[in-house]
């Protein structure tokens, strides 16, 4: 979890092959009207995440039924994202948060080539998120480490939770 840049899909990728099962890209399950909303440069609303967040939890539930596991990517930006797709997995969840500078993250997604997601609307995204509390599945880790450390601390993680 995280805002667009913090390098989701690149550690999310990795975590799937290190522990051999589904990846599921977040992007992937967006509406083909909430896109171009994003596209347009105009920030989600919760109306338009409800049913993004429930077909990406139910497909993260099936994966991780059928093959004892998964991974996917979303932004989670907000507690009550992070509950619904609790329950639309019906299952165990657990988020890494990728959380970095706002520099940082302008500069990775000026250099973000094919993503229909504008670095104008980061701001927004920045001002949406609510940190996890303490009572959260969440692992709160530093951006600017290399995917491959990052990939290993959330392993260690999950293994002992």
């Amino acid at each position: 979890m995280g805002v667009s840049g913090s390098g989701k899909s690149t550690l999310g990728s990795l975590l799937a092959r290190a522990l051999d099962c589904p990846f599921l890209e977040g992007d992937d399950f967006h509406s083909v009207e909430a896109i171009a909303k994003m596209r347009a440069g105009h920030p989600l609303s919760d109306v338009d995440r409800w049913p993004w967040l429930d077909r990406l939890g139910e497909a993260v539930g099936t994966a991780a039924r059928t093959h004892g596991r998964a991974v996917a990517t979303c932004s989670a930006l907000k507690r009550r994202y992070r509950d619904r797709l609790i329950a639309a997995t019906a299952g165990s969840v657990r988020f890494v948060l990728l959380d970095t500078d706002r520099d940082e993250l302008v500069e990775r997604l000026q250099h973000r080539a094919h993503h229909y997601m504008p670095a104008s609307l980061l701001d927004s995204q920045l001002d949406s998120l609510e940190l996890p509390a303490p009572d959260e599945p969440v692992l709160a880790l530093d951006a600017h480490h290399s995917p491959s450390e990052l990939c290993y601390a959330a392993i260690t993680w999950a293994q002992g939770t």
